[in-house]
């Protein structure tokens, strides 16, 4: 059940993560469809990929926030630093909080656990401490908490699709093990102190100016440069592929909608949110390089078959993603509206202007 009543004009809201590709994006819209919010945002603009991607998504926000009513707060920090992250909620006290900030990647989780541990279990902690001492004092503490979780959370799981009452005990990755663990410890304090909290388990979101690590992304910048693209399981990969726009449409809706307290009690929800379409990475990839060409990122006559290696499964993923949404559907009405194609042409041409 929901309470319909998180009303988001001119309320202090926190975005962590927020020169991400789903923190800016979300950052955006907020700005331009909210009165007179307050969006404070931190991030610590870390190399895990090109940095200048990260300062592109700031200007935009920064560029539109002449426009609109609202104001904008960009603090450079890690959410590991807890000393910086109880200043932030003793200052500005948000109302509304939207943790997006986590260290991604299924393969990079294999190379480098340690930044895994300290941004989403650590970073995470941090972040439901302060929620928790926001009520001290008889203060009316945060009305909601959002927070990032994964598809990577259902592993091996072989019912299709995916559900949220699905068993997801098996984890085969690091990344994975720790965005159940975010789940797990957002319950215990929706239990214990009554924050409502709310777990979004995101299925392959791409788009204009998105993560480079992606496989859109990976895949451009090896054609562009005449490399050799990989695609694992030789092809036989569904991926549940999100658009970035329909992604911000659901976050955002959910952030007005808080958790009552469910059947034990506890004012906790989780939901998968994809396009509830899986799409073989073949066709995928089919569509990717004729945008390109279209927009011409590559030559019209660039030969796509010469560039692309069929190979076997990468430990960590899985064969294939695919959102059962349902519930988001009954309880927002969230129905993804922007089609493969469509989105991988405003990908195509976003990365013309940018790239050049």
């Amino acid at each position: 059940m929901l309470e319909k009543n998180v009303m988001l004009d001119g309320k202090c809201i926190l975005v962590t993560g927020a020169a991400g590709f789903i923190g800016s994006n979300l950052t955006m819209e907020l700005l331009k469809s909210t009165e007179n919010a307050h969006i404070i945002c931190i991030d610590n603009m870390n190399d895990y990929y090109d940095v200048s991607l990260k300062e592109f998504r700031l200007r935009q926000i920064e560029e539109l926030t002449n426009q609109v009513s609202g104001s904008f707060t960009f603090i450079k920090g890690n959410i590991a630093d807890k000393e910086l992250i109880t200043k932030v909620f003793a200052e500005y006290k948000p109302q509304i909080v939207v943790n997006l900030a986590a260290q991604a990647g299924v393969r990079y989780s294999i190379e480098n656990p340690d930044a895994y541990i300290e941004a989403n279990l650590i970073g995470f902690y941090n972040i439901l401490e302060a929620c928790r001492h926001s009520y001290d004092n008889g203060e009316c503490g945060v009305e909601h908490l959002v927070y990032a979780s994964s598809s990577s959370v259902y592993g091996s799981n072989k019912k299709i699709p995916y559900a949220t009452e699905d068993k997801v005990d098996n984890p085969v990755s690091l990344y994975a093990a720790t965005k159940k663990s975010n789940e797990l410890l957002a319950h215990a304090y929706s239990k214990l102190y009554g924050i409502p909290s709310t777990g979004l388990r995101f299925f392959t979101v791409y788009g204009p100016a998105g993560r480079p690590d992606m496989a859109y992304f990976g895949f451009t910048n090896k054609l562009v440069n005449n490399e050799t693209i990989k695609i694992f399981n030789y092809g036989n990969c569904k991926r549940d592929f999100t658009y970035i726009d329909d992604i911000v449409t659901g976050v955002k809706a959910v952030m007005q909608c808080s958790p009552l307290p469910n059947e034990d009690g506890v004012k906790y929800m989780v939901y998968n949110i994809g396009n509830n379409q899986p799409e073989n990475l073949l066709d995928f990839v089919d569509i990717l390089q004729d945008e390109l060409k279209k927009a011409k990122v590559l030559p019209e006559d660039y030969d796509f078959d010469a560039h692309k290696e069929l190979v076997g499964m990468q430990p960590g993923d899985v064969e294939i993603t695919y959102a059962d949404v349902t519930q988001l559907q009954k309880d927002f009405g969230f129905k993804p509206s922007t089609s493969l194609r469509e989105g991988l042409q405003a990908f195509a041409k976003w990365y013309k202007d940018f790239y050049g």
